[in-house]
Order: C-alpha cells, then structure tokens, then sequence
C-alpha cells in the first residue's frame, strides 16, 4: 500500500476511534479544544472561574496568563475562519428535539442558505444549531460551529464540518458578528436573546452596518417586537427607525431574500 493510502486510513481509523468514544456512554467535557473525561472534569468552568472571584491578592500572577488565553482564543478563531467564505449564523435553543416544527425548519434554513452559497455558522450545539448545520451539510455547504465550555450540552453536533471549541464568550461572540454576513433567530431562551441584542445594539450604534437581524417565527417572537415597539420605543429608549433592524418572518424563501439584499448591499459599499 502506498504511503499516502496508510496515512489516509491511519487517519480515517483515528476519525472512527474519536467518533465512537463520544458514544460509549461516559461523562466528557471539553475546556477549550481539550477534552477531558470522567475523573478529569472539573466541577467549573472557565468562565466561572474568571466571574465568580477577582483571586487573591496576587491575582497580578494571574490574570496575565488569562490574557494569554484570551488572547490564544481570539488567534485560533481569526486562523481557523480566516478564509470563511460569506456565512450566516442561525441562532436558537439547544433544547428543540428532532422532527419537531422548529427543528425541521431550521434544517431547511440551513439547506436554503448553504444552497445559495453562504457558509452557516451555529453555536455547534444540539437542537436549532444541530438542525441548522444538518441542514447546511445535507445541500453540500459549509457548516460550521463555534462551541462554548458550558456544565452541560457539551461537544459538537455530529454535523459541524468546521469546529472551535471556545473556553470565554466574549471570544466566541466577536467570532459570530466578525465572520457573519447576517443573524437569523429561530425560538431559543436566554443565549438566542442574549445574542440577539447584542447584534441590535452594535447595529444600532453602527459598529457592524448593512448587517439584517431577521426573527424566524412570527408566534413566537410577535410578543417580544411588538413590547419593543409599544413599551421600549413608547417610552423613547429607542428611536423609531431603530424598530426597522428587526425583520420578521415564518418564510424561508424571505428570509433568503433579506439576506441577499444585505450582502448586495455590503458588497456594494465595499
């Protein structure tokens, strides 16, 4: 056999071996890009570690290799999308199950946009993220996913083609906005608003332009648009052009639409 088949087949046996260890049954964790398994996982998390105390008094010795690490992570992310073509993140819960409405549609999302030659990004997760990047595969795109150390719904799902495992969220999040032409939000819980209005107030403020933000599922997001628009816009925190960096929609094809216009018009101001 020649060399370069022995390496392919040492290589596909390591896939297989990496593969199957997830499925054993045993309790893993990853802290960053290293997994660790039974024994070896620790009872926090990195970002609990650096939030819930400011050290001790030498906290001088460091806080400096935490911005090492910091700093590590922001390196691997910009080295590792780099060369992302256009790409779009979908955002939503890690708890929707298989074969429900959401979950199906979020597939279908992930095949519209990977059929029109954008990349998808998700949190690398289960649920609306795994439908996404399942999706995305399926129609022959890039999917890619950005995990974050979490006490729980560890690892990638099985349909990420490109993977970073990132230990702080602030690192993760630039990564999301930085190589993102656009966010779509599918229902999810406290991480899909969290990442929803963080995108809203960088547009607003005009950090990132010509950057749509589109909420998919009119029932379910209906009540969240229209306490904006009565409560938060009635009350003047916002300006009323501010309600139009939401769009709304249960339409593949307009959110397809939306996004396109976006990235017309980024390429055009570029």
């Amino acid at each position: 056999m020649p060399p370069e088949d022995v390496e392919a087949a040492a290589a596909a046996a390591t896939a297989r071996a990496a593969r199957s260890s997830t499925h054993d049954g045993e309790e893993e964790r990853f802290r960053g890009p290293v997994r660790l398994r039974d024994q070896q996982i620790p009872a926090t998390t990195t970002d609990q570690r650096l939030l819930d105390s400011r050290g001790p008094n030498d906290w001088v010795h460091t806080d400096p290799w935490r911005v090492l690490r910091i700093q590590a992570e922001f390196v691997e992310g910009f080295g590792a999308l780099a060369d992302l073509p256009r790409a779009v993140t979908v955002f939503g819960s890690a708890r929707t199950k298989p074969g429900t409405p959401y979950y199906e549609t979020a597939v279908q999302i992930g095949q519209a946009l990977a059929e029109e030659g954008f990349a998808v990004i998700t949190g690398g997760g289960p649920g609306i993220m795994e439908a996404a990047n399942k999706g995305a595969k399926q129609a022959g795109g890039l999917s890619v996913g950005l995990g974050i150390e979490l006490p729980f719904e560890q690892g990638l799902n099985d349909y990420v083609d490109l993977g970073i495992n990132f230990r702080y969220f602030f690192a993760r999040k630039t990564m999301f906005l930085k190589y993102s032409q656009a966010y779509v939000c599918l229902p999810g819980g406290f991480g899909t608003l969290d990442e929803l209005f963080e995108a809203l107030t960088l547009v607003q403020t005009k950090k990132v332009t010509k950057f749509p933000v589109v909420l998919f599922g009119s029932e379910y997001w209906g009540g969240l648009v229209e306490w904006i628009g009565t409560s938060v816009a009635g009350a003047g925190n916002i300006s009323p052009p501010d309600l139009g960096l939401l769009h709304v929609t249960d339409d593949v094809d307009d959110m397809v639409r939306v996004v396109h216009d976006a990235y017309a018009a980024w390429e055009a101001a570029h």
